[in-house]
């Protein structure tokens, strides 16, 4: 059956933002092997172009949403799984904007997606766990992974913001440095919270249904990010003088992400082999946190003389390829059906 406008618009679901998401960390994994193997640019220009087409392409019915389906809208935000993916628009525009620092040279671009994701960054943080912690529609069936997609947008806060700051300076430096710690410390907690709940959910609850075995994936988001943003705040911050203990926090974190991704690599294949992970819109999961891995491994790599980190982040950056490919494909194949608009 032919998609129609309305169909699209009111049921297009917040998650699709985790598209722009994993193309971002694509292109900036594909920016970063660059260096290396300077054939690789184009393919990243490429890329960075490619995502800010599909923001903007994104951007029309999730605007037209609120405008024509608001019951649909307002809904998602206090759904007990699909409320937690609502905040991917603000990671969206710091993915961006990192994208437009690292890979376009145009932090005059970068500047005001950044303050727009941090805005909505913690303004989702508050309002989605606000309703969830006066709420009663939060049950153990709800809990996933999903749910460290808010800390994952304040976490993420830094690593744009962390460069912009240098290069603003003067006071604004200081209020952008003081953001970007608010965000690191609030989101890492509030990570380190809800991975007691998720593991409490895994151990002693049934396990999680095939569509949602993606999100495994998305605990190496945080452990992916965490340590980028620790690298880049020991390199923008003036009063540190000592760089070696964040780049230690980092390896912890990146330690712990080198574990989660055999784990949720091991979950999902034992998944597949049942035919229990039929594709959803899900899948893009599998890619954002991949390639945040993947990156920080690159990162440590620079920083740490420690062998093996950057074979390990090359490999995760091959899984991510792999992921993104087959997950575009299927996307614009459940777009053109329509499949990937039926009512959730």
């Amino acid at each position: 059956m032919p998609l129609s406008a309305q169909q699209l618009v009111k049921n297009f679901a917040p998650s699709w933002f985790a598209a722009v998401m994993g193309t971002g960390v694509l292109a900036l994994g594909t920016g970063f092997l660059s260096h290396r193997f300077p054939s690789l640019a184009a393919v990243a220009a490429g890329l960075h172009w490619f995502n800010v087409a599909l923001f903007l392409l994104l951007l029309l019915p999730w605007t037209l949403r609120w405008f024509h389906a608001r019951a649909q809208a307002a809904g998602a935000l206090v759904h007990p799984v699909i409320g937690n993916f609502v905040p991917t628009v603000a990671i969206a525009l710091l993915v961006l904007s990192v994208q437009f620092v690292q890979l376009a040279r145009a932090p005059e671009i970068a500047l005001p997606l950044w303050w727009t994701g941090t805005a909505l960054a913690f303004g989702f943080s508050f309002l989605i766990l606000f309703k969830q912690f006066l709420g009663e529609q939060v049950m153990l069936d709800h809990v996933t992974p999903g749910m460290f997609i808010p800390p994952v947008g304040l976490v993420v806060i830094p690593v744009a913001g962390a460069p912009l700051a240098i290069a603003a300076g003067g006071a604004a430096q200081g209020w952008m440095l003081l953001a970007c710690y608010i965000g690191l410390g609030s989101g890492a907690l509030l990570w380190l919270a809800l991975q007691a709940i998720t593991m409490f959910r895994f151990v002693l609850h049934k396990p999680m249904p095939g569509p949602m075995v993606p999100t495994f994936w998305i605990n190496l988001g945080p452990l992916g990010v965490m340590p980028i943003s620790l690298i880049a705040l020991a390199d923008a911050t003036p009063f540190i003088a000592d760089k070696v203990p964040f780049h230690v926090a980092a390896l912890l974190l990146w330690g712990f992400g080198a574990w989660w991704l055999c784990m949720a690599a091991l979950l999902t294949y034992s998944y597949w082999k049942r035919k229990q992970l039929p594709f959803a819109l899900s899948w893009w999961a599998f890619t954002f946190p991949t390639g945040a891995f993947a990156i920080a491994s690159f990162k440590l790599s620079g920083v740490l003389p420690l062998p093996g980190v950057f074979g390990i982040g090359l490999a995760a950056f091959a899984l991510l390829a792999m992921f993104w490919s087959v997950t575009l494909v299927r996307s614009v194949r459940g777009t053109l059906d329509g499949s990937l608009f039926q009512p959730h």
